[in-house]
């Protein structure tokens, strides 16, 4: 990015944070392989800079139906501030509203994508191929605000335009997080799924992809959990990372499964990520499931992770971190920081040993999807990822976040049980 680096300007931008794109490609007539370069959106307010590839559409002529548009809109939001409570103001606002739907259809319109067997589809026509049944088409009518505009369709266009052959693709965050995300400077992230996936379902189409691998690999690993008390109506097990909880889209063993060979039919209370290990209590009959669900839905049961973390803290220190959050929609199954739209999420941590990476135990006060990873890697957080976090940090051996404490009541008895499984990942530091 040495183009960003010269000029003040894009320096300025990228120190806000945005995403890169690096696209190899082969030039079929020399053989000769070089590389493309793209931002996604705008940089600097502007998308015409020189060293990167062109926008699929410029929507930013001034003297282009889209800003002329955009112009009159803006006109009429300016007539209903100074109207103030007239009866005209509902006339007004139902045409900014039409003028504002019709801009957004024909913009989306211009957004002519190519694929690898030289077809052409706008991105209405990609988004209703895409989602194809009527309730996902009434879910999803029309993409998202800024679809087309990210790198790798971008970048592929311009592959596929200039008749090159793409051969190997990577986008990067560069600068600083957005407020609610987590992005690493100079990280390595995957095109986002709301906007990004049914288009470069399209676009991808005759060209030579590389398999996914990673759900390959974990489905073929040989993935034992331990049973660490068992009666007549609980089992407690320690579930070993990169077994799901219960069965999933992908071909991988789950623990729900693998419980149900050797005692027939259990029930599952609650779940840990299939990348999380550690203890879990499983319910033998519909009762106790019932009891323990109770337990959970009223927050009685007790729960303390550890996880090892990307960077060093004082030995002692605790806290609590209280960042609320929501699922982006965009780009699931990412979770984002929202104090406004966000659900309360809280997390106690205290450092318990640092050796490079730090080890912290983790109490959480409530269940949120990701709370433990987001907590850890979100600046406001402890600002340093988990090892092994791929969604909000980097990839490694294998996510190190364990349930290591877990306290309930018996559902027969009533007793308070406890239990404690050790991980195994400190003071790993790969």
């Amino acid at each position: 990015m040495r183009y960003v680096n010269a000029d003040p300007v894009l320096r300025a931008d990228a120190e806000r944070g945005k995403m890169f794109g690096v696209l190899v490609v082969e030039d079929p007539q020399s053989g000769k392989l070089f590389f493309l370069a793209a931002y996604s959106g705008l940089l600097a307010g502007r998308n015409d800079w020189q060293f990167f590839v062109p926008p699929v559409f410029d929507a930013q002529q001034p003297d282009g139906h889209f800003k002329t548009t955009e112009r009159l809109i803006s006109a009429i939001n300016s007539e209903v501030k100074a109207l103030n409570g007239s009866d005209s103001i509902a006339e007004l606002k139902r045409r900014r509203k039409h003028m504002s739907e019709e801009l957004q259809l024909w913009l989306f319109h211009q957004y002519v994508m190519l694929n690898a067997r030289g077809e052409e589809k706008d991105l209405v026509d990609i988004w209703r191929d895409y989602h194809s049944s009527p309730k996902l088409q009434a879910k999803f009518p029309l993409p998202p605000g800024g679809s087309g505009d990210c790198c790798a369709p971008k970048l592929l266009q311009y592959a596929y335009r200039n008749k090159l052959r793409p051969v190997a693709i990577a986008e990067f965050w560069f600068g600083q997080s957005p407020r609610g995300e987590v992005r690493h400077h100079g990280h390595y992230y995957p095109a986002c799924r709301g906007k990004c996936l049914p288009i470069l379902t399209f676009m991808l189409q005759g060209l030579e992809v590389d398999k996914e691998t990673y759900a390959i690999d974990r489905a073929s690993t040989c993935l034992e959990p331990e049973i660490v008390y068992q009666d007549s109506t609980i089992i407690v097990v320690a579930k070993p990372s990169g077994m799901l909880s219960v069965p999933g889209r992908i071909n991988a063993p789950s623990l729900e499964e693998m419980l149900t060979k050797t005692f027939g039919r259990v029930y599952m209370p609650h779940r840990l990520d299939m990348d999380t290990s550690g203890l879990m209590v499983v319910a033998r009959n519909e009762d106790a499931y019932k009891n323990l669900q109770q337990q959970f839905y009223s927050r009685t049961i007790y729960k303390r992770y550890e996880a090892l973390v990307d960077g060093e803290l004082p030995v002692g220190k605790r806290g609590t971190i209280d960042l609320p959050l929501r699922p982006d929609p965009l780009d699931r199954p990412r979770q984002v920081v929202d104090p406004v739209h966000g659900k309360a999420a809280v997390t106690d941590y205290e450092v318990l040993a640092s050796q490079a990476k730090t080890l912290v135990s983790l109490m959480p006060h409530t269940g949120r999807t990701h709370q433990l990873r987001v907590h850890c890697a979100h600046a406001d957080g402890l600002g340093m990822p988990i090892i092994g976090d791929t969604l909000y940090g980097t990839k490694a051996h294998r996510l190190c976040l364990h349930a290591a404490e877990l306290a309930f009541d018996h559902p027969d008895t009533g007793e308070r049980m406890h239990f404690s499984f050790k991980p195994d990942f400190f003071p790993t530091t790969e």
